[in-house]
Formats: structure tokens, C-alpha cells, sequence
């Protein structure tokens, strides 16, 4: 199961590079078609294989078009939107992974009900067609600009002067920029603190011997107060600045993190689980945009995916060195400890980041 979800990373953390600069040469529309259509097909083989290094490789195309669809679907609003409005419209896009997180779990169940121990290899079958939907639905629908904005190139002939002038390709543009920079090492340690948190929190309650049915219960109510986060902390962002909103979401997680580190009464840990919830996705949906807004318009995905692999990188770090803390010591408070010094020093950061001046 280690391998199989490591497999799918791969995928997702190349594709996060690599996606954004194909979305910004060709377009967000036919990169998170082929993405999904990619996803579908992935989907399709896993349920269909017997052998474990087929289903690897399945997982980790899964992985690829996951990247490739996620990144150019958070940037688009960037496009779309003007500056005071991309925050809380990329939020409502963050925020809906949480919401197909609480749908797949209950069509997960009903369908392993339905069908027994082939269940699984129906899930991956419902999935992939699903997602095979989805690419058509994106290919007809979704623009990558709006008409007034491709009739004003038109007229003017930017277009391509833009091009030329800073090609997706040319990541030089993006990764000698030092905003850019500061808010991706802002991004690695939220994704270190994170996953330590989201990996291990479940576990510390049932050493604690907490019932299930109070775990399960704390853990829907951290996903249900995620479909809200990113929306709330994007309007937030888009009215008292991006900086503020990253500084005071990394107040909020410190805080979270240092209770689960000090307290093991019941109170403290669903004060715990509270404020993660309701902080879980702002970093992801607030740095995006801030990187995006500090480079070019057609430099954006290419900078939000430069960011987001940072991400990535903590994401691998966490749950390694979490797990390694948690063996050594045989006390999980001490990692939920470096989670909090992590959000710590991403507080401190968030006060060296700079708001961007973008229309």
C-alpha cells in the first residue's frame, strides 16, 4: 500500500512542475483534459490488473494526471479574475477536493457493499469513467481566457510579444525571482507541518484509546470545516492582502499544532482538530496566487507549480521524519512539537514576504 501511494506521488509531484509550464504553452483547457482523460484511463487498468508493478505504474499515471489537472485548475482564476476577487474563486477550487474527498468515502463504501471483495476493481472501473466524463465536460467548456481578453491581444498584438518575451519555457524568469522563492520555502514548511499532522493525529487518538466512532466524528468535522477553508481564507486574502492572510494562517496552525503537543484532555485535542480544519487549505490556496501574481500572467502556472512541488517536498519530508520521531521516542507529541516549530518559523516568514502589485 506504501509503494502504491508513493507511485501515485511521483506522478502528481512531476507532473506539478511540468503541468504548469505545459498549461502556460498550450493552455489550461487541453492540459486538464488530457489530464483527466489520462486519470480515467489510469483508473480503468488499476481495476483491471493482477500484477502489483502494473497497478504501480497505473498509480503512478493516476499520479501524473492528478498534477497535471489540480494546478492549471487553481491558476485559472488568475486569468479569469481580477486581483481583489482571484482569492476567494481559487479557494472555492481547493475547497472542492475536500468536498470529493467526503463524496468518495460514501461512494467508496456503498459500492464495496454492493459488489463484495471484487468491490474494489468496480471502484477504479465507476472512477475512471467518471473521470472519462469529466475530460469531455472540460474540453467543451472551459476557456483558458475570456473573449474580451483574446479580442484585446488581438487588437493590440501582445500576444505575442508577451510570448517572446517571457516564455513558459524560460523558468529562469520564474526561478531566479526571489518573491517567487520565498513563498515556495512559506509553502515547504506548511506541507512539512501538515502531514505530520494528518498523518499521525488519527493514530495519537487511538493510543490515547479514544473511541472510534468520537475519532471518526473529529475527522469528518475536519473535512467539513476544509470545504470552507480555502474559500474563507482566499476572501480573506483578497481583502486584507495575501501576507496578512498567510501570517495569521500560520498563527492559527502553530496554535493547533501546540495544543496537540501540550494537551491530551479532550478539549485541547478538539480545540486541536478545530482550527486545522478551519486552516487546513489556506496556505495551498493563498500561495498559489501570490506566487502567480509575482511573474508574468504567462508565467503563472509555471511559477504555482514551482511552488507547489515545494510543497510536495515537504509533504515527502513530514510523515517520514514524524514516524521516525514518534519509533525513536514512543511519544507523538514530539512530532506534533516540529510541526509547531515549523508554523512558527512559517509565521516568522510570512512577515518576509512581499504583497504583490498585480491587477
Amino acid at each position: 500500500m506504501g509503494l502504491l501511494a508513493t507511485g501515485n506521488f511521483i506522478g502528481y509531484l512531476i507532473m506539478v512542475v511540468v503541468g504548469g509550464v505545459l498549461a502556460s504553452k498550450y493552455g489550461p483547457r487541453i492540459v486538464i483534459s488530457a489530464s483527466a482523460v489520462l486519470m480515467g484511463a489510469s483508473m480503468i487498468w488499476t481495476g483491471l490488473s493482477s500484477q502489483f508493478e502494473h497497478i504501480f505504474v497505473a498509480r503512478m499515471l493516476t499520479g501524473l494526471g492528478n498534477g497535471g489537472a489540480y494546478l492549471p485548475s487553481v491558476v485559472l482564476p488568475s486569468i479569469w479574475f481580477p486581483s481583489e476577487k482571484r482569492g476567494r474563486i481559487t479557494g472555492m477550487i481547493v475547497s472542492s477536493a475536500s468536498l470529493g474527498f467526503a463524496l468518495s468515502s460514501v461512494f467508496v463504501t456503498s459500492v464495496l457493499s454492493a459488489y463484495g471483495m471484487t468491490g474494489w476493481r468496480y471502484c477504479w472501473h465507476y472512477f475512471g469513467v467518471i473521470l472519462l466524463v469529466i475530460a469531455a465536460v472540460d474540453y467543451l467548456f472551459i476557456r483558458d481566457k475570456p473573449e474580451s481578453l483574446v479580442e484585446t491581444e488581438r487588437a493590440e498584438g501582445s500576444s505575442k510579444g508577451e510570448s517572446d518575451a517571457y516564455s513558459p519555457f524560460k523558468w529562469n524568469l520564474v526561478y531566479r525571482n526571489r518573491n517567487v522563492w520565498f513563498v515556495g520555502l512559506v509553502f515547504l514548511v506548511f506541507g512539512l507541518a501538515y502531514s505530520i499532522y494528518l498523518n499521525f493525529f488519527v493514530a495519537y487518538l487511538q493510543a490515547l484509546m479514544w473511541p472510534e466512532d468520537i475519532i471518526a466524528l473529529i475527522w469528518f468535522t475536519i473535512g467539513a470545516l476544509g470545504i470552507f477553508s480555502g474559500f474563507a481564507w482566499g476572501w480573506l486574502s483578497d481583502v486584507l492582502g495575501r501576507k496578512f492572510s498567510i501570517f495569521m494562517a500560520f498563527s492559527t496552525l502553530f496554535t493547533a499544532f501546540l495544543l496537540s503537543t501540550i494537551s491530551s484532555g479532550t478539549q485541547g485535542l478538539y480545540c486541536s482538530a478545530i482550527l486545522f480544519g478551519i486552516s487546513m487549505s489556506s496556505i495551498p490556496t493563498v500561495a498559489v496566487v501570490m506566487a502567480g501574481e509575482h511573474v508574468a500572467p504567462i508565467l503563472r502556472s509555471t511559477a504555482s507549480g514551482f511552488v507547489t512541488s515545494l510543497f510536495g517536498v515537504g509533504q515527502l519530508i513530514g510523515p517520514a521524519l514524524g514516524g521516525y520521531i514518534i519509533d525513536s521516542t514512543k511519544v507523538f507529541s514530539y512530532s506534533f512539537l516540529l510541526a509547531a516549530i515549523c508554523s512558527f518559523s512559517g509565521l516568522i516568514g510570512a512577515l518576509k514576504l512581499k504583497n504583490p502589485k498585480t491587477k
